[in-house]
């Protein structure tokens, strides 16, 4: 168990701090970045610990039933601490806070609807590519997953801050409550709510399309 929890914190660790110091450092290609950072950490991971990286993720894998009621709340204890230690070393080393929140102008209204799709979106490509039963073995699943949330960051994260991942909103945005402004903690209950409604989601129409697994 401790050898998952340490591959679940690694990788979110490096998925946030990617994220951190792509975003402050003004990178043009940063959902790239973020996208490839995801892909080689599942890569470095799956055998291990499945890769998760995400709360909504392990929700959804654990409906799935491809992981143990025990596990989970360990799991997603990992890749919070990693995300924000991550989070802690982009403001010592950047001299400021990463801040997930939306736009401005984004109503919360848009800002759960996207962020709600596009953890959907994510966690449907990972059951299908890392637990069907038709996919078993294959080489892409990193590939499809950081291409996921490379996707989705591109196309929203200019809107609600792109997470798609509860841990990704809650380390960095508890790292601003305790070494920033705290400025972004009003919107922490929809990325929470948005991306764990994602997951469960997916996980359903995942039966829905897979009925024999």
């Amino acid at each position: 168990m401790m050898s998952k929890l340490v591959t679940e914190f690694i990788g979110t660790f490096f998925l946030v701090l990617t994220i951190g110091l792509t975003v402050l450092g003004g990178t043009p290609l940063a959902p790239l970045a973020i996208g490839s950072a995801l892909m080689v950490m599942v890569y470095m991971g799956g055998h291990i610990s499945g890769a998760h990286y995400n709360p909504a993720v392990s929700l959804a894998i654990w409906m799935r039933g491809k992981m143990e009621a025990r596990e989970v709340l360990p799991y997603m204890g990992a890749q919070v601490v990693g995300a924000f230690a991550a989070a802690w070393i982009v403001s010592a080393v950047m001299g400021e806070t990463l801040k997930v929140a939306p736009a401005d102008a984004t109503g919360t209204g848009v800002f759960l609807l996207l962020e709600l799709l596009f953890t959907f979106a994510l966690a449907l490509v990972i059951l299908n590519v890392a637990t069907a039963k038709a996919t078993e073995g294959n080489s892409y699943y990193g590939l499809a997953i950081g291409f996921t949330v490379l996707a989705g960051a591109w196309a929203v994260g200019g809107i609600t801050g792109g997470a798609f991942n509860p841990a990704v909103a809650l380390g960095p945005i508890l790292a601003d409550a305790v070494f920033g402004d705290n400025t972004t903690m009003s919107g922490l209950w929809v990325y929470l709510v948005a991306t764990f409604a994602g997951g469960a989601l997916a996980a359903i129409v995942f039966k829905f399309q897979n009925p024999d697994g």
